[in-house]
């Protein structure tokens, strides 16, 4: 065996691992998911959420959720370092926003409604 195949053989294995690691990550980013149902008589413009109550992030609903309307969104996988319980409010079509509430995204089968 040469220096090459040693080399070829541990970069195979590096991928390898990095390959599983991806597999890994992706299966949970996918526990990291709910459902939003908008019940009110308003579109739901942005959803908002916050570990503190005080530094807010959104979720990418496009032009926003109708009444009436059930989605299901994902969180964003460089979020997967943060709590699990986090802070969420809505903002309206109308200007308002709903108060926040704490849930907990690591439940399976989280729906919440606005």
């Amino acid at each position: 065996m040469n220096l090459y195949s040693v080399r070829m053989g541990i970069a195979a294995i590096a991928f390898g691992i990095a390959g599983n690691g991806m597999v890994a990550t992706g299966a949970y980013a996918d526990e990291f998911s709910f459902t939003a149902t908008n019940s009110t008589n308003t579109t739901i413009t942005e959803i908002l959420v916050s570990e503190n109550k005080s530094d807010w992030g959104y979720f990418e609903i496009g032009s926003g959720i109708k009444p009436g309307v059930t989605v299901n969104l994902v969180w964003d996988q460089s979020t997967n370092s943060e709590n699990c319980a986090q802070w969420v409010k809505a903002s309206y079509a109308d200007g308002s926003e709903s108060e926040p509430a704490k849930f907990d995204f690591c439940e399976d089968g989280l729906e919440i409604d606005f």
